[in-house]
């Protein structure tokens, strides 16, 4: 987990965003959102990244983080994986959680080549699945909320024509991200912690965290590629707070799962790190509420930051999850930290 300093849009930003909604698995109403001109007194907060297997921060892969050997393989238990995992248990430091949310999906310049939500899988599905699990509710202890479904998925987007602010062919920065995230919420209502808005962008789409272009999602560049996906804020001068995650395309050597998942490398690759930055904003949305502050050698991390365990081969690394049954079916993502069971763990009773 990298903490970032806070920075504020320049006034001189414009830029004009369409987006219409995409219905999930039931019908939904369409709405649209066009020509909004960028705001200039938003604030941003802490980007919390899910670095990739080959970097972690500015380090090497940490010390005290071991892969277990063999491939991942479906079944039908919670987990595939015996034995259980010891990271740390995670301290409280004030800030606010999510108890209860609905979470929206925005599919960044989707086309007939790359559909909205089949090009990335189905994350709408899973963020279904996942709200009906017994997984979700390893943030029960976190939040002091049992209640079922409080996750539900809502309105679903599809933001087209949205150009990077440096140009076309060029990366996103957050700056461009939490400018979209932050013009739908501000059309439909949806301020507060208790909307999170999840943003997918294409195949080849690049995004750093700011225009030095030095901590990147950029599989295409080795020198600047730090993660994989994060978890973010953005506040104006009135108080509305937007929180939202951003999720890079993740079947790529860096963010991927191992083949031989339930369903995919991509569909897992996808989930996986969707899972991860939906656990984390519901437990440190602005990076002042769950993590680890002990000098325990995995200081500053999250509960899924304590549980991103790699898989190696000769020749590649990638992330190794777990074989989970949400809400009857098996995905392969990763475990979460709990506090309870001083362990990661994958299912809230384990």
């Amino acid at each position: 987990m990298v903490r970032m300093l806070k920075w504020f849009f320049p006034s001189c930003l414009a830029l004009t965003l369409s987006v219409l909604s995409l219905p999930a698995r039931a019908q939904h109403n369409f709405k649209t959102v066009q020509d909004i001109a960028a705001r200039t007194d938003l604030k941003p907060g802490a980007i919390i990244p899910m670095p990739t297997t080959r970097m972690r921060g500015q380090e090497a892969i940490p010390k005290g983080r071991s892969p277990f050997s063999g491939s991942v393989k479906a079944d039908a238990s919670e987990s595939s994986h015996s034995g259980t995992r010891f990271p740390g248990d995670v301290q409280y430091h004030g800030g606010p959680v999510v108890d209860t949310a609905t979470q929206h999906t925005l599919f960044v310049n989707p086309s007939s080549a790359c559909p909205a939500n089949s090009c990335w899988g189905d994350p709408i599905g899973f963020l279904t699945d996942l709200g009906f699990s017994r997984f979700i509710h390893v943030s029960d202890q976190y939040v002091n909320s049992d209640d079922s479904n409080r996750y539900p998925v809502g309105t679903n987007f599809i933001v087209p024509g949205y150009a990077p602010s440096a140009g076309a062919g060029m990366p996103f920065t957050n700056l461009d991200l939490a400018l979209a995230a932050y013009f739908v919420a501000s059309q439909t209502g949806g301020f507060g912690d208790n909307n999170i808005y999840h943003l997918f962008l294409v195949p080849g789409q690049d995004v750093c965290f700011d225009n030095t272009f030095t901590q990147c999602y950029s599989p295409d560049n080795a020198n600047t590629f730090a993660f994989c996906a994060y978890h973010s804020s953005v506040q104006d001068s009135a108080g509305n707070v937007v929180v939202y995650t951003v999720e890079p395309y993740q079947n790529v050597a860096g963010c991927n799962v191992a083949p031989d998942t339930p369903n995919g490398q991509l569909v897992d690759s996808t989930n996986n790190v969707l899972s991860h930055e939906t656990f984390e904003t519901i437990t440190d949305p602005h990076a002042d509420a769950w993590w680890n502050s002990l000098d325990n050698g995995i200081f500053g991390e999250e509960i899924a930051d304590e549980c991103q365990f790699l898989f190696f081969t000769s020749t590649a690394s990638y992330f190794d999850p777990a074989v989970v049954r949400l809400n009857h079916k098996l995905y392969a993502v990763q475990q979460e930290y709990s506090n309870l069971h001083h362990a990661c763990v994958a299912n809230a009773r384990d």
